[in-house]
């Protein structure tokens, strides 16, 4: 297998390789560009037009996306997977990654759209170089541009894998995507109603790419993911890195949607959120029920019908979100 393929090795041992590029037996270019960053191109004849960005361990600690970009890697190392499309792989914060923390001094994933020029710290520097590597990877015109972000959770959750679908306004979101989102195993997407700071907001606001972060179960320490199940997801990644996805009907049947209705923010120390700690993603909350209390007798309450409770977290910064109350929406209400 060709050295380049062992970008996680690399990455855990914070090691340059010693050939930046190298080619497969069918002409696949392998490029390091940088710390957990390797662009794939295939061979220009077999070229079919998409730029596929693929991202996983922008938290250090969920390690079995990190393993399923790896597995892919791999692959197309051995000459097993025959891309067709452009792919960027990254490993969003390697030195995280290599501690096994979900990061150092601040969340990566709000540090995107801008927000890292009002930081500083080696997690803001890389933000900003994760941006210009999208940026520079998304930048050749009349292409299709798609961006998975690889995550997995820190609580468990009554839905095991879902989406987030960034949102822009003024642009409609894609029943084709979320129908190959199903396809990939996504039980539930959460369509976002704002703008947003993490890394798919800035690919999808700002770089004009369909992108999605991805939900796929709990956190665990590397070679502890038995019970992520990824095999749906590996198997759809593999059919666009190839280029050779079953024609479907952009049937959502059995995909849930959710609607955000509310973020909690979190403004003081003060703040407390009454929530069990070990409560689950997508548990259902009852109207009227007292979900937070801060500064100023300010309070969160239940208004809405059906709502649901995503992202609980009240030990984020100040200003930070500490939970998103959501609730569900139909497909014939897509914006």
């Amino acid at each position: 297998m060709l050295a380049l393929g062992k970008l996680l090795e690399l990455t855990l041992a914070g090691r340059e390789p010693a050939e930046k590029t190298q080619l497969t037996v069918d002409g696949v270019r392998m490029r390091w560009l940088g710390e957990g960053a390797l662009e794939v191109r295939p061979p220009e004849a077999r070229d079919n037009g998409m730029d596929l960005l693929l991202s996983a361990g922008i938290h250090g600690n969920e390690t079995a996306p990190i393993e399923l970009l790896d597995e892919l890697l791999h692959g197309i190392a051995r000459g097993e997977i025959k891309p067709r499309a452009r792919i960027l792989f990254l490993f969003g914060n390697p030195e995280a990654i290599r501690k096994g923390e979900r990061y150092l001094e601040q969340d990566v994933n709000r540090l995107f759209n801008g927000r890292h020029e009002l930081s500083s710290g080696t997690e803001a520097l890389r933000a900003c170089e994760l941006e210009r590597l999208a940026t520079t990877f998304f930048s050749v015109p009349g292409r299709t541009r798609l961006h998975y972000d690889l995550h997995t959770a820190i609580r468990g959750s009554k839905i095991e894998q879902f989406a987030l679908y960034p949102f822009k306004d003024g642009r409609q979101h894609s029943r084709r995507e979320l129908a190959r989102l199903r396809a990939a195993g996504m039980e539930a997407v959460l369509l976002q109603s704002k703008t947003s700071v993490t890394f798919t907001a800035f690919t999808y606001e700002t770089l004009d790419a369909e992108a999605f972060t991805l939900e796929l179960g709990k956190a665990r320490p590397f070679g502890q993911n038995e019970q992520v199940n990824l095999e749906r997801l590996e198997t759809r990644l593999k059919q666009i890195i190839e280029g050779n996805e079953p024609e479907a009907p952009e049937a959502l049947d059995g995909l849930q949607l959710f609607s955000v209705a509310r973020e909690i923010i979190k403004h003081s120390d003060s703040f407390h959120l009454h929530l069990p700690a070990d409560i689950e993603n997508f548990s259902e909350l009852s109207k009227g029920y007292l979900l937070a209390e801060d500064l100023s007798s300010t309070r969160w309450i239940v208004e809405e019908e059906g709502a649901r409770i995503i992202f609980p977290n009240p030990k984020v910064k100040n200003g930070l979100r500490a939970g998103i109350l959501i609730v569900p929406t139909t497909p014939d209400q897509l914006a």
